[in-house]
């Protein structure tokens, strides 16, 4: 029998947790920040708060209580926020033990440090004087589709092989498909950054523009987030697969991202602290992301037009028509970088 803690219990988090609860081999422990979903949890086998609808294996145990998660924990998947990811991983630091595989769910960057999620782990830890044991699990992935038990296919990164596939084999049944991969920066980066994109083709929907305009805006938005990996040491084959092109297209087309409903509500003219706070404790990582993303690309020196003008709106209130105006007359050149 495993022991498994997943740290985070949103909806993301908790459908990690029915996936790991499906096998026999799992005893799952879910750390819940709000104690209402802990207790949610406990008295229905639901989390009626992030992810309603969908009963909960009896191999989960639901808790509010750190130690508690980590207690003997064989794995711990990390699920929470990217702006908590620090915090929490040197509150857990110190029941950390150096042999714990540690699987990376949060598809974002760290704002001030632009660090992907994997280093910011391995800064925090570092200091308890080991190296983790880390991966990056990311990939086209709606929540509510993974609880349900649609077939989904995902990616699991690591420098290191064994790790990769622990993870694989813990996760891997026949209904959710683990893939491998040593390409950590690219899967990473390619998770976090294509939220910014799925925000801007929310944008386009709610501004009541067409298919022409999200098509080319997801084509753009691969070529710039390739560039940025690939400045960033990673490898443009891993843009062509699941953490590249399947999360992108899933995120910036599917009615379930909360990126690009955040988009669809700025395109409609909506001030971006009314749509979030309208969330309901629900997080679209491509708001945070998105200012770190630039001065990721400012510090590597890689143009990212389309990111550029989704900070110019999300950070200074730039007009979205006036945003797509300044994209469409930029300066003529090869579609070929």
């Amino acid at each position: 029998m495993s022991r498994v803690a997943v740290i985070g219990a949103g909806a993301w988090g908790t459908a990690l947790a029915i996936v790991l609860g499906r096998k026999e081999t799992h005893q799952v422990r879910l750390w819940a920040n709000e104690l209402e979903v802990s207790e949610s949890i406990a008295r229905s086998r639901i989390n009626e708060h992030f992810l309603p609808g969908f009963l909960l294996p009896k191999s989960i145990e639901a808790t509010t209580d750190l130690n508690t998660a980590l207690d003997a924990a064989e794995i711990v998947v990390s699920v929470m926020p990217s702006q908590h990811c620090r915090v929490l991983f040197e509150r857990m630091a110190p029941v950390l033990r150096p042999e714990t595989l540690i699987v990376s769910c949060t598809k974002g960057l760290e704002d001030g440090t632009l660090l992907r999620m994997t280093e910011v782990i391995a800064d925090v830890l570092r200091s308890r004087r080991f190296t983790p044991r880390v991966a990056a699990l990311s990939g086209p992935s709606f929540a509510k589709e993974v609880a349900r038990g649609d077939p989904t296919a995902v990616t699991v990164a690591s420098v290191d092989g064994e790790v990769t596939r622990a993870v694989q084999k813990a996760f891997n049944d026949s209904r959710f498909r683990v893939y491998t991969n040593d390409d950590v920066i690219g899967v990473e980066l390619g998770g976090a950054l294509k939220n910014i994109i799925a925000i801007a083709a929310g944008v386009c929907d709610g501004l009541g523009l067409g298919h022409n305009s999200v098509a080319a805006l997801i084509t753009r938005g691969l070529a710039e987030v390739a560039r940025l990996v690939v400045a960033c040491g990673g490898r443009l084959d891993t843009m062509a697969g699941l953490a590249g092109l399947g999360d992108l297209v899933l995120t910036c087309t599917g009615d379930l991202s909360r990126n690009r409903s955040v988009g669809v509500e700025l395109g409609k003219g909506r001030k971006l602290s009314d749509i979030i706070a309208g969330m309901h404790g629900a997080v679209a990582e491509g708001v945070f992301t998105t200012k770190a993303a630039v001065g990721l690309a400012r510090k590597k020196n890689v143009e990212m037009p389309i990111t550029e003008q989704m900070y110019a709106i999300l950070e200074d209130g730039k007009s979205p028509h006036q945003a797509i105006e300044d994209l469409m007359t930029r300066a003529a050149r090869s579609e070929i970088y």
